[in-house]
């Protein structure tokens, strides 16, 4: 009866993948349609604009699970853990893979656009230093990063889905209960019954994501036009290629450590992996995410644990993004970056991008001020906002492959990652025992 539910499940995510994939194809066909047929007019912004609301709904569905599970499966694991030498020991070998995860990415992403040139011949004239991106400055990258980490109330942090401030509180409070022992048991089992009803609610919003993935691309699409990505396609193709180099590289370094099963474990991730590029959102494929890491063996305790911390810490896609954007703008304006401050760039790149977790178009505020500090212009961020939202969808897509992979390799490397695939039925999870 277990593999024939799991087999049902399966089946189910298949059909429900297909249907992603096909929103999205009908989603450019009815955005070039609705640009074409409302040309000079402004029916096509208004189009776009309606039909956004169904992707923010189910944006805003996603987004109501994320707080409770974040916090209801890393304090219920933590718990599990019992002390704090187990933690230091979790986290001490997940931030170092982590870094050294995000140092790759950058460097991949300045060899791949010295390689690519996809900026390289276009010589576009310097704009006034006055010309706006619309972008907030960062401001104190250091004061950035502590604001997103320590929380001033865990109902704000929640309230605003600031994760990494869940996961300090969270930390705490599954320290604590590790710490009350048995007095702290029933409640924990309470708190876990609150992830398994979150999981099960991601099921029923599932079921509207092929709505909210033909209406997200529609609507850029009806906005802008097919033209849009014609113009930038040396770029976009440029970019992905890099992007492919990033996957290869993801699951060499996780082979290392988990041998052929990263190849199913990268399977396993198809949905999530496909839900992420199609909304160009990382966190719509949270849930999915969980879930189906758990269901290739690594624990709760692991993965609720190192997944959002990941998400704060090792966005790889958006590491890549960084490097690769920044000399691209360089390119197009003919300005030459020296090795040395080319380096100094991906070193300042290693903190400020971690110093803005959370805030939206994160990558895009992190390069207008990574342009300001090498004297190339700001504006230059313009040339990119056009066709932002399709690169946003291989950054999600790969800041979950690589957060995936991390936590399975934090599984592994603490000797608690199952065989792979050895129970298809939804996974189970321990008991604190405090």
């Amino acid at each position: 009866m277990g593999m024939s539910a799991g087999g049902g499940q399966m089946a189910s995510t298949s059909r429900l993948t297909q249907f992603i994939l096909g929103a999205l194809v009908l989603g450019i066909v009815s955005g070039a349609v609705v640009h074409q047929l409302g040309a000079g007019t402004a029916f096509p912004v208004t189009y776009a604009e309606n039909v956004s609301l169904l992707t923010d709904v189910f944006l805003r569905m996603i987004k109501m699970i994320i707080a409770p599970l974040v916090f209801a499966t890393l304090a219920v694991g933590i718990a599990s853990m019992g002390d704090s030498k187990t933690i230091g020991r979790v986290g001490a070998k997940t931030f170092g893979w982590f870094l050294m995860m995000s140092f790759l990415s950058l460097l991949l992403g300045l060899l791949m656009v010295h390689l690519l040139q996809p900026g390289a011949g276009v010589n576009l004239e310097v704009p006034a230093a006055s010309a706006s991106t619309g972008l907030a400055a960062p401001g104190n990258p250091l004061a950035n990063f502590l604001h997103h980490v320590f929380p001033v109330s865990i109902i704000d942090a929640m309230a605003k889905n600031e994760i990494l401030q869940i996961v300090v509180f969270a930390v705490f409070f599954g320290l604590a209960g590790a710490h009350l022992g048995p007095r702290a048991e029933e409640f924990f089992r309470n708190l876990d019954m609150l992830s398994h009803l979150m999981l099960r609610i991601t099921s029923m919003v599932m079921n509207f994501a092929p709505v909210a993935v033909f209406a997200a691309v529609s609507a850029v699409i009806a906005k802008s036009g097919l033209g849009i990505l014609a113009t930038y396609a040396q770029f976009m193709l440029s970019f992905y290629a890099a992007i492919l180099a990033l996957w290869v590289v993801i699951v060499l370094m996780g082979s290392l450590v988990l041998g052929k099963s990263v190849l199913t474990l990268v399977g396993m991730l198809r949905q999530p992996l496909v839900l992420a590029f199609t909304t160009a959102s990382s966190e719509a494929a949270y849930p999915k995410t969980l879930e189906q890491v758990e269901r290739f063996g690594a624990p709760n305790k692991i993965a609720s644990f190192v997944l959002p911390v990941g998400y704060s810490f090792n966005l790889d896609g958006s590491m890549i993004y960084c490097t690769f954007a920044t000399l691209f703008i360089a390119q197009v304006y003919g300005i030459e970056m020296s090795l040395g401050q080319q380096f100094v760039m991906l070193l300042m790149l290693m903190v400020t991008s971690k110093g803005i977790a959370g805030v939206p178009r994160a990558s895009l505020v992190v390069i207008a001020a990574t342009l300001a500090h090498f004297n190339i212009p700001e504006a230059g961020v313009l040339l990119i906002l056009g066709v932002d939202h399709f690169l946003d969808m291989a950054r999600s897509a790969t800041n979950v492959l690589g957060n995936g992979v991390a936590t399975a390799v934090i599984a592994k490397w603490e000797g608690v990652l199952k065989p792979a695939g050895e129970s298809d039925a939804p996974p189970h999870r321990e008991s604190p025992s405090c």
